[in-house]
């Protein structure tokens, strides 16, 4: 080969940051840990807190739950409903251009009812009974704040740190870091469900659990309910699983050869993900098979956890992942994003998520596994306290607020200090 040849294809930005053991990838974790660039390289002493979390679930509730009617009572609303909201409180904070057209912003108060649960006392509206019952073990916090205004950029920054595409998103750096405690399966798995309200919410993109500059293996490995929960994992017809073995390693033999003359590290990466898709010819259908989890386990999730897909199912999963040592999986649930009808799209919402977002807790707890497990529970961003549309005694809808709205999380012991980034939340709790 050319030497310029050579030198164009050793010198990428994916290869720059792979081959360095002390390289930007590797301090650019370091940061997300403890701010030294030396703690990836696991010297003594550091990081300098006491990491007890081995493993992360995130149950991401797109498209913004509102934290009002939720978790975040505001009872003086009342006396001010059907109001314009006060120049002196919005203070010339943007507002999303589907609402910056009306006439006025009338304040809407909740529709529901709030109580206190637990020794902690946390407010839960009337409309989460089944995750009241855990409050205790809940870090309830309110004063969660981002800039982007719209999913798309909200969404991203959520789960990578920055609202520009192409970073790599919080469940790849755990894998980067952490590696997978189980070789027949990947550190990091997706799992979507759909949305129980019945107005049309927002898409999803791939890139949301992607690898960024990090190597490719380190992306999120989407499962889907259905006959192939992992698309083109299964032989095709007329091929056997020894003449499947037959061509992987022969494939092996070659991308080895050419990973020797141009040292490019993807071709490494694909060698070890050709092995990782045969193992988990296996692995998966164990995995997916839940005929033998007892009947008080689908007692406790709900009857939705025998719906593949759903989300309670989902749930459900994600225990039996981290079980096998999965390090992160990250759960999408679409749905929240009730820009109108929002007393009936929200209670449909919550009947959906309630019981197995409670039984998810529960069930780890029981398995002794909720003391090294940070659960997580949230969205992209909050509701307004203002109606959008009509505001009606019995019906009203809330616009994007992205300067204060609530999440949810289980921390190990309840200590930790509180970040408004949640991938720096996650990476400040993680053994390395």
């Amino acid at each position: 080969m050319h030497p310029v040849e050579h030198l164009q294809q050793t010198l990428t930005r994916r290869h720059f940051f792979s081959r360095g053991s002390t390289g930007l990838g590797a301090a650019a974790l370091a940061s997300l840990l403890n701010g030294n660039a030396e703690a990836a390289n696991g010297l003594p002493g550091l990081p300098h807190h006491t990491a007890t979390a081995k493993r992360v679930i995130f149950l991401h509730q797109s498209g913004g739950p509102s934290q009002l009617d939720l978790f975040d009572p505001k009872p003086g609303l009342k006396k001010h409903q059907g109001v314009d909201l006060p120049a002196s409180v919005r203070m010339g904070q943007r507002i999303t251009g589907m609402t910056s057209g009306q006439a006025t912003l009338p304040v809407a108060s909740s529709v529901f009812q709030f109580k206190q649960h637990g020794q902690s006392g946390a407010w839960i509206s009337e409309l989460l009974p089944y995750t009241s019952k855990v409050a205790d073990e809940l870090t309830i916090i309110r004063t969660m704040h981002t800039d982007a205004i719209n999913h798309d950029p909200a969404i991203t920054f959520i789960q990578s740190g920055s609202q520009q595409p192409g970073r790599p998103s919080m469940g790849a750096w755990v894998s980067y870091g952490l590696g997978s405690a189980n070789e027949n399966l990947p550190a990091f798995v997706v799992l979507i469900s759909q949305a129980n309200a019945l107005n049309v919410d927002q898409p999803l993109f791939s890139r949301l659990w992607g690898n960024g500059f990090l190597p490719s293996n380190h992306q999120g490995v989407r499962f889907r309910a259905g006959s192939e929960p992992v698309l083109y994992l299964d032989d095709p017809p007329g091929i056997s699983r020894d003449t499947r073995r037959q061509m992987i390693d022969v494939i092996g033999k070659i991308n080895k050869m050419r990973a020797e003359t141009v040292h490019d590290p993807e071709i490494d990466t694909r060698i070890e993900q050709y092995e990782m898709a045969y193992r988990m010819q296996t692995s998966v259908p164990d995995l997916m098979d839940l005929s033998k989890e007892p009947a008080a386990t689908f007692d406790l999730y709900g009857a939705e956890a025998r719906k593949p897909g759903s989300y309670a199912s989902n749930c459900l999963l994600a225990r039996r992942l981290i079980e096998r040592g999965v390090r992160f999986v990250q759960l999408y649930h679409r749905g929240w994003d009730q820009h109108n009808d929002l007393p009936r799209d929200l209670a449909l919402q919550c009947k959906g998520v309630d019981q197995a977002s409670a039984a998810l807790i529960t069930d780890l707890k029981q398995r002794g596994l909720l003391d090294d497990t940070l659960v997580v529970w949230g969205g992209e961003f909050g509701r307004t306290v203002y109606c959008q549309g009509k505001l009606t005694e019995g019906n009203y809808g809330r616009d994007h607020h992205p300067r204060c709205f609530t999440m949810l999380f289980h921390f190990i012991n309840h200590s930790i200090y509180c970040y408004t980034i949640t991938i720096k939340i996650v990476c400040q709790k993680l053994i390395l």
